[in-house]
Formats: structure tokens, sequence, C-alpha cells
């Protein structure tokens, strides 16, 4: 039985539509940048909403959540800065308690 010569990655009719698309300029690295930069700023949207749900609802939080979440709040920054960090987060928090 003899084996059929497999077939070139170029036969697909696919692979060379691609492979144009690329070549006419479909896909630049601007792109691919902007790309990237779209999804930093979703990311930081997404993050800024879910803070704000987080704080408005602070003080019908229970006192054990609230000490793990600041916990892991002052976990996210820089080492060298967690004492500036706890002390700006527990201030945010003490002026912003009752809204």
């Amino acid at each position: 039985m003899a084996k059929e010569p497999k077939a070139s990655i170029q036969d697909n009719p696919l692979v060379r539509a691609l492979s144009r698309w690329e070549n006419e300029g479909g896909r630049t690295d601007a792109d691919r940048e902007k790309r990237a930069a779209l999804a930093k700023e979703e990311e930081a949207l997404i993050l800024q909403c879910l803070g704000a749900a987080v704080i408005s609802r602070w003080n019908n939080l229970p006192t054990e959540v609230q000490r793990e979440l600041f916990a892991r709040a002052v976990s996210v920054g820089e080492p060298l800065a967690t004492a500036d960090l706890k002390e700006q987060l527990a201030r945010f928090l003490h002026s912003h308690k009752d809204l």
C-alpha cells in the first residue's frame, strides 16, 4: 500500500489566504500593541468598578472579610511601600466609610 504524500501546508487554501492577508498588512505589530493597550484599559476599568462596588458595601461586610480584603489589597502593592499603602488604604476607607 503506497502512502500518499502529505499535502504541504501551503496547499491549504486557508493558510494561503491568511498569508496573503498578513502580507497585505492585515496584522501588524501596531495592531497587537493597540489590542494590548485596550486590554489593559479594560482591566483597569473592571478593577475600578469592582473596587467601587466593594467600597460602597464596605460597612456591611463582616470584619473578618474587611481584614482579608485589606490584607490582599496591601499585598498587591510594592513590598517596600507596604506601610505607606496600608496608611493610604486605611485613610481612604475611613474617609469613605459613610458612603
